[in-house]
């Protein structure tokens, strides 16, 4: 009789465990992504127009993983109000990464639709509010973890497409990073963003 008593307990731990990991991924599918119209599709390629989007960011140096790190506890810290007094500002997705020059990255929390720059609460030191002007975009999606080769050689696979659809090269590359690395690598959603 124990030994059936361990077996549901496992049993129920691993479906509690299970029912919690879908809740946190239902979750995160729901965050607030900005609004894009696509003008041209094929396969896991998109061309997409975006309006205007308000971003909080921030700008560091090294290499892009480091940057990215440091980046995100500040923008976190922003939002979630952890070094600042007034409300919390509910996470989005994507988080974008991209170079701002050779030497520095660029991170960036795409702010909810609901607020202005005006309505925002005053940014933590090294956090921007900036406006990202209306664009079109190149967007080539995938799944897996997004370490710098596999960026490297889907931004050389997109601008490829490019090119051999007569867009020319491109311009600046952004990555935008879906979900938290709580998620498998092979459910994970990542884009290379590339403006035209």
């Amino acid at each position: 009789m124990a030994k059936w008593n361990k077996w549901w307990v496992a049993g129920g731990a691993v479906l509690a465990g299970a029912g919690a990991y879908a809740l946190f991924v239902r979750k995160e599918k729901a965050s607030e992504q900005p609004p894009y119209r696509v003008l041209e599709t094929d396969g896991a390629i998109e061309l997409r127009s975006y309006p205007e989007m308000l971003v909080a960011e921030t700008l560091d140096p090294g290499t892009r993983g480091a940057a990215l790190d440091r980046g995100f506890g500040r923008l976190a810290g922003y939002i979630f109000a952890k070094q600042r007094d007034g409300e919390k500002i509910a996470m989005t997705a994507p988080v974008l990464s991209g170079p701002a020059s050779p030497t520095r990255w660029r991170t960036r929390f795409v702010m909810p639709g609901k607020y202005r720059a005006e309505t925002l609460p005053a940014p933590n030191p090294g956090v921007t509010i900036a406006t990202v002007p209306a664009r079109r975009v190149a967007a080539l999606r995938f799944n897996g973890k997004p370490d710098d080769a596999v960026l490297a050689r889907r931004e050389a696979d997109l601008r490829a497409w490019l090119v051999a659809r007569g867009h020319g090269q491109g311009g600046a590359v952004e990555y935008a990073f879906y979900n938290s690395p709580f998620v498998p690598a092979s459910l994970r959603r990542n884009e290379v963003l590339v403006e035209l």
